[in-house]
């Protein structure tokens, strides 16, 4: 829709523009003002808003990483995974989060003796605990929407804080790590959701 949208109003732009310099040099001057303005800049959807991106302000004691190409991809496969959940902006914002605390948002395989259990993927899911087989489980978008209907199924977590939500899907032997990403995690959203 965001693109037929945007197409429309260029549309609509190039015929303005078209009709200003067919009119005479009288309105050529508002012409070239109307066509050097950047008409995208005009349609592109605000940010969402930081009260329901972080409805409970962000935690004390907040971690940031720098991420590279990769994990901005991983963000915005997030993102994606999300949307096509039906779910909204503080879905993604856990999810992101949580991927943060999980893998730094790394799409980690096996990691050998490093490895907690079977744990893969950004979510460092376990196929071995039905979270799916590691194919799935590597896939961005499969592993997202897994992370999505398990938060589904947790009552009221669109009301608690973000560390309880995720630690309710994925039952981590640190439960309050989570909260330490929501900041960054609220950040990347406001940036990539409507990108």
């Amino acid at each position: 829709m965001n693109t037929m949208l945007r197409k429309s109003i260029l549309g609509i732009a190039g015929l303005t523009a078209a009709a200003g310099l067919a009119a005479g040099p009288l309105n050529h001057a508002a012409t070239e003002a109307f066509s050097s303005a950047n008409p995208i800049a005009a349609v592109q959807a605000e940010k969402p808003d930081t009260g329901k991106l972080l409805p409970h302000g962000a935690p004390a004691g907040q971690s940031h990483v720098d991420l590279n190409d990769e994990q901005v991809g991983n963000v915005k496969a997030i993102i994606a995974a999300t949307k096509k959940a039906g779910m909204d902006e503080r879905a993604a914002v856990v999810a992101i989060a949580t991927a943060l605390q999980e893998s730094k948002l790394e799409n980690l395989g096996h990691l050998g003796d490093r490895n907690d259990h079977d744990s893969q993927g950004l979510f460092q899911q376990r196929p071995s605990s039905g979270w799916g087989t590691v194919e799935q489980i590597t896939d961005p978008e499969y592993s997202t929407l897994a992370f999505l209907k398990g938060l589904k199924q947790v009552d009221g977590w669109q009301d608690m804080p973000l560390t309880k939500a995720a630690q309710t899907v994925q039952v981590s032997a640190y439960p309050d790590h989570y909260a330490q990403w929501e900041q960054q995690a609220a950040d990347l959203v406001a940036e990539h959701w409507n990108a």
